[in-house]
């Protein structure tokens, strides 16, 4: 069993449920835009959100960002310990750093010293791209072996202040070496683990790519936190890893089954299915929702959802449990999001 931190009133690791999280792209001095980007963040879906505390204007407004955040927060500071210090002194709740970006050990000793008085956990964040030197050019590169080689260099400047409540990151732009870095991590050491593609690119690509990482560390058991981490607005990110989570049926809400659709459409199952997909996405409990254009596999896969739309030349089937329900000629959306919240009522308590 993994260690187990509080960020705030989260929970990471331990086998706690797998946090969402993302960072805002606002200037932090900023209050105002910074704490409208945090909530819309909270409102996609986030439970920790971070933010860049580049500067002491940026530390200063730790406090008012604190106060007024719906979700944890986490300074994401680097090479100057006195801005960490400054903002977990303002109420942060968790920081991001790289020790090794700290020049001095003795400022290291103070920044731990002072965590573990607020009881303020850290993320060690090792990036391919930050790698030092001497290791980078032993292993002949950022290879697996190296990140980790790096990370357990940055615990151990931890440690040996006696700071033990670490989370761990280990990212690369490459899907192949993050992935295989980040098993290496898990074997190696007893810290949670906040998984990520870094620099993964644009709404899409990065998505996918993102995806394939995080979601094959998850499927094997490995990670307790997630970001995305896209180019643009932070706001798709949330929506992104919560949607690897539902995937993984590691976050309850609406799972969508779609046919793809062929000459034997009898339906506009696009339309309906990202009408229904909108409608229902502030849905937080566990319901199977198919939504097939014809006769050929529609019943089929009916028997195995909790409510089904099935498209026929003229009408369409409405199927609740695997059963059939009645037949539609019109107004399929409605009727089935109708249908589903009867579903929901009946079904109380046996859906979580």
């Amino acid at each position: 069993m993994k260690k187990q931190v509080s960020v705030g009133n989260v929970i990471i690791g331990g086998g706690a449920p797998i946090s969402v999280q993302s960072m805002t792209n606002t200037k932090t001095e900023d209050v105002n835009s910074t704490l409208s980007q945090i909530e819309s963040l909270y409102k996609a879906g986030c439970d920790i959100v971070r933010v860049s505390v580049y500067s002491v204007k940026a530390a200063e407004a730790v406090k008012e960002l604190v106060d007024k955040s719906p979700v944890p927060l986490v300074a994401d500071v680097h090479f100057d310990a006195r801005l960490a210090i400054k903002a977990v002194e303002n109420g942060i709740h968790k920081l991001r750093i790289n020790p090794g970006n700290i020049q001095k050990k003795e400022d290291v000793a103070l920044l731990a010293d002072c965590a573990n008085k607020h009881n303020i956990p850290i993320r060690i964040g090792v990036n391919s791209g930050s790698i030092p030197e001497d290791i980078y050019k032993a292993f002949g590169g950022a290879s697996p072996e190296a990140m980790v080689k790096s990370a357990r260099r940055h615990i151990k400047l931890l440690e040996e202040c006696n700071f033990y409540d670490i989370v761990l990151s280990i990212k690369s732009s490459d899907v192949e070496n993050m992935v295989k870095a980040t098993r290496l991590a898990y074997e190696s050491f007893s810290y949670p683990l906040h998984l990520g593609v870094t620099e993964s690119g644009l709404l899409g690509r990065g998505t996918i790519k993102s995806a394939i990482g995080i979601g094959s560390l998850l499927l094997d058991g490995i990670g307790d936190t997630i970001r995305v981490s896209l180019a643009g607005s932070p706001i798709p990110e949330a929506k992104a890893a919560i949607d690897i989570l539902k995937a993984l049926n590691l976050r309850s809400g609406v799972e969508l089954i779609v046919c793809p659709s062929c000459g034997r459409t009898n339906i506009d199952v696009e339309k309906i299915a990202r009408e229904v997909e909108q409608k229902t996405e502030h849905i937080d409990y566990k319901v199977k929702v198919a939504i097939m254009g014809c006769v050929v596999n529609g019943p089929g896969e009916a028997k195995g959802a909790d409510i089904a739309l099935c498209g026929g030349k003229e009408s369409a089937a409405l199927y609740v449990d695997g059963k059939f329900s009645r037949k539609l000629t019109d107004n399929y959306v409605g009727e089935l999001l109708s249908t589903l919240d009867i579903w929901r009522r009946q079904n109380e308590g046996n859906n979580e």
